[in-house]
């Protein structure tokens, strides 16, 4: 090739990255017999041992550059690296710099080569602080793309579990893997994906997950409940492989989305499978009761106290009385937004105050407040159930969406007495009804459509069966 070539791409590199201002992004040029070689990479992305020793071996090597015709034949017999290929494209070369890749110009070619010898800053591998186990492994995801793939190749040893590479974003170029198993995931399902993350049309995946999540799921703007759902666990996402599921990891985000996500995958966590399989059904009974009080308990109470004629016998020491200065559905709705704000407040609050807050928030919204005629003792005593009761399932999406759906329910039943409940609950029930999944597939599944083999795994754990009582069952 022309050597004129190789300044050209060199001019142009140099331009594009202005590497005379962008103190971070590395040019070195070295001459070795007669030829010159720029080196480009980003400073902190690269590890230095392997640039040095690839270095020291091209300026100590005998090999002859002059006999090697081709840029294929100067990588196979110079470049002692294991991730290794050829590109002559200005903007893949320009991609893989700001990705943290080397590219090698070697004067007298057009074309780069790549060596893909980047590190990237991580922290330790602990446990998700939200989605913590009694047993089980105690490693999570880190916001490094190839660890958190490492992290799921190590729990399944298949050769038919693919990842397959994209990037998002015109301006970012954020780096996105699609982990699926080959067999056992729905090809539609997953061609249906591949399609939607090509039509993306976005700058930049600025808040990872949740910018992929809001570019990827087109929804009612009425529905809060989520679309997708994440985990911060290995063995929570491969064991999603293993069923079918799409895992969806992305560059700069310790959590991976797991697609398509349907209603009732929220009752079901980690903890039931380290657990026997009757404590593991145990506990997601519990957690699915909950959820259902989560959602109707201060709705019900409160449609009682307004229709006392229609209150049950054994329920009437519930009600209370009309002495109260604040009406109920404005207490009510006070600790709603309350108890929100409390939680912006503890984020933000340092650690060494923690305490402090607590002890406040707690006698704010407790003694004082009721010595102070502001709230009822029953108000605070069910929404402080409520309140803890949204930390039986680790969605945040989907507490949310509760509480709005919950807030609609007690703002009706004050408008409408009678018929608030039943109307919100219809209301509910259609908004679930009219939801589809990112594969547009009925988020209800597998109520509808009615499937009773998948249905009934919603309230029990399933034992796991060996290949030998499976054959024995089969004979």
């Amino acid at each position: 090739m022309d050597k004129k070539d190789y300044w050209q791409c060199v001019d142009e590199l140099d331009r594009i990255l202005d590497v005379e201002i962008n103190f971070d992004i590395v040019k070195r040029t070295l001459t070795i017999q007669k030829k010159e070689l720029s080196f480009y990479f980003i400073d902190g992305y690269v590890k230095d041992d392997i640039i040095e020793r690839l270095m020291q071996f091209l300026m100590g090597t005998a090999i002859k550059m002059d006999q090697l015709k081709t840029i294929e034949q100067f990588s196979a017999q110079l470049i002692p690296y294991v991730e290794v290929e050829v590109n002559e494209e200005i903007e893949m070369m320009v991609q893989a710099i700001l990705s943290g890749t080397i590219v090698l110009l070697v004067e007298g070619f057009s074309a780069g080569i790549f060596i893909d010898a980047r590190t990237y800053p991580t922290r330790g591998m602990q446990e998700p602080e939200d989605d913590r186990v009694l047993r089980g492994s105690r490693d999570g995801f880190v916001e490094t793309l190839v660890f958190n793939t490492a992290l799921i190749r190590r729990r399944i040893r298949d050769p038919r579990l693919r990842m397959e590479y994209t990037s998002v974003g015109t301006r970012s170029k954020t780096d996105i893997v699609l982990c699926y198993m080959d067999g056992i995931v729905k090809p539609e399902i997953l061609s249906s994906i591949k399609k939607q993350l090509a039509d993306i049309q976005v700058e930049a995946l600025t808040m990872a997950q949740e910018s992929l999540a809001e570019a990827l799921v087109i929804g009612k703007w009425y529905s809060p409940f989520p679309k997708v759902r994440y985990t911060e666990r290995p063995d929570t996402a491969s064991s999603n492989v293993l069923e079918g599921k799409i895992i969806v990891i992305i560059d700069n985000s310790p959590s991976v989305m797991i697609l398509p996500t349907y209603f009732f995958d929220f009752v079901q966590e980690a903890q039931d499978y380290y657990l026997p399989p009757l404590t593991g059904t145990y506990l997601r009974i519990i957690r699915i009761g909950v959820f259902i009080v989560t959602l109707l308990a201060s709705p019900i109470w409160y449609y009682f106290n307004t229709n006392p004629s229609l209150t049950p016998a054994f329920l009437q020491f519930t009600l209370i009385g009309n002495a109260h200065n604040i009406p109920i559905i404005v207490q009510l709705l006070m600790l709603e937004f309350g108890i929100d704000a409390l939680k912006l407040a503890s984020l933000n609050t340092p650690s060494s105050l923690s305490s402090s807050f607590s002890i406040i928030g707690a006698l704010i919204l407790g003694d004082f407040a009721v010595e102070a005629g502001w709230f009822a003792p029953e108000v605070i005593l069910y929404m402080a159930f409520v309140a803890l009761a949204n930390f039986t399932q680790p969605s945040y999406e989907l507490g949310y969406g509760i509480k709005f759906m919950r807030v609609m329910l007690l703002i009706l039943i004050a408008l409408l007495p009678k018929w608030g409940l039943w109307i919100g609950l219809v209301i509910m029930g259609w908004i679930l009804y009219r939801s589809k999944t990112i594969s547009k597939e009925s988020y209800l599944y597998p109520l509808i459509p009615f499937c009773w083999r998948d249905f009934k795994m919603i309230f029990r754990r399933r034992k796991l069966k060996s290949h030998a009582s499976l054959k024995s069952i089969h004979k």
